[in-house]
């Protein structure tokens, strides 16, 4: 998409979008959220690089998005080792082949068995 698209979209001036892109010039919330309506992205996309396109609208991880904002600075910490943990990879064993859990009914079913 040229900055002339992206401009003719957004409803704004193709010189707004030459200052944006170069940083010549900031834009307020309404602008970015016709930016990111042109370019059909979240406007924090516009803000986070290092973010794959689409992938803050995609719904989990939206609505994890949203649950984590709420937490205080010890509970994402804590939350972060445990995702660090679930996502390494486990000694002997490629990186998403470990077995899951057996379920508490499971167990429990096996435990009376013997």
């Amino acid at each position: 998409m040229t900055q002339e698209q992206l401009a003719e979209a957004a409803d704004i001036s193709a010189d707004m979008v030459a200052k944006l892109e170069t940083g010549v010039s900031g834009a307020r919330f309404p602008v970015i959220e016709r930016l990111a309506a042109a370019l059909e992205v979240d406007p924090a996309e516009l803000f986070s690089p290092e973010l794959p396109s689409g992938l803050i609208r995609r719904g989990a991880f939206r609505d994890i998005s949203m649950r984590l904002a709420g937490l205080s600075g010890p509970d994402l910490a804590w939350i972060s080792a445990i995702i660090e943990a679930a996502l390494s990879p486990k000694t002997g064993e490629p990186h998403g082949s470990a077995k899951p859990a057996a379920s508490a009914s499971s167990s429990r079913r096996t435990k009376r068995a013997t």
